[in-house]
């Protein structure tokens, strides 16, 4: 599933169609796609793995979910994977196996967007107030969670905790006052280090843990477990990385 930084990625990409008109629609999503042909493509917002294309009267909100993807003037899969195309004077958007709904513009004002990790509006003291309410917990949890860490993955995830030294198992209400502010701070901060270095096309050689099976700080065979309430796949060193 793409993570945040990759969402951003995507925005910059489709950001050329900004202030461009809809001249015909297709896809398999089911939604009033017609209702978008005449509307004007007023701008393209974020918030966490997700992307919505606003338009006058609606806009779209896009997730890829865990296989989705999206090319631009060129159709690169299948119709049977095609939920939305947006045709453009000046090229087209082409989304695959993904979420597609339209949403009211007031659907806006029911997101805390302070709780997007890249977005200017964070909001740390938030993020450890919600922390704090979950003391039962575990840090992986808490990383995944899109109320608290919108646009965190999986990769985040394992580089953050081992990045801060704990273990991705320990519970929130065991950790240190300072250990809480580290995993704040860090989330964010490697997140934009994601950015950096997908577009750099050098993220996965800068992977520290996620997918590696030696520890690079003592030379220990790396724990590869699945974790958490959502059974998701961590690796982590049991020397360099503290169980709370």
């Amino acid at each position: 599933m793409p993570e945040g930084p990759s969402i951003i990625l995507m925005k910059e990409t489709l950001q050329p169609f900004a202030g461009q008109q809809v001249t015909e629609v297709s896809g398999n999503a089911q939604f009033e796609k017609d209702s978008f042909i005449g509307q004007t493509l007023l701008e393209i917002r974020t918030f966490g793995k997700q992307t919505y294309l606003v338009f006058e009267k609606a806009a779209i909100r896009i997730h890829l979910l865990m296989f989705g993807s999206y090319s631009v003037d060129e159709q690169t899969k299948p119709d049977k994977s095609l939920r939305l195309a947006l045709f453009f004077s000046t090229g087209n958007i082409y989304f695959y196996t993904c979420s597609v709904k339209s949403v009211p513009i007031e659907y806006f004002s029911t997101i805390d967007w302070e709780a997007d990790v890249m977005s200017d509006q964070w909001n740390p003291k938030k993020a450890e107030e919600k922390l704090k309410s979950n003391p039962k917990m575990m840090v992986c949890d808490a990383l995944m969670n899109q109320d608290i860490f919108s646009g965190v993955g999986n990769i985040i995830k394992n580089e953050v905790l081992f990045r801060i030294g704990v273990q991705p198992e320990s519970l929130l209400g065991n950790l240190p006052a300072k250990k809480r502010k580290e995993l704040i701070a860090e989330a964010r901060n490697y997140s934009f280090d994601f950015l950096k270095l997908k577009r750099e096309f050098v993220l996965k050689k800068h992977w520290l843990v996620h997918t590696k099976s030696v520890c690079p700080v003592c030379g220990q065979k790396l724990v590869k477990k699945q974790t958490g309430v959502g059974k998701r796949r961590s690796f982590y060193c049991e020397k360099d990385q503290k169980l709370y």
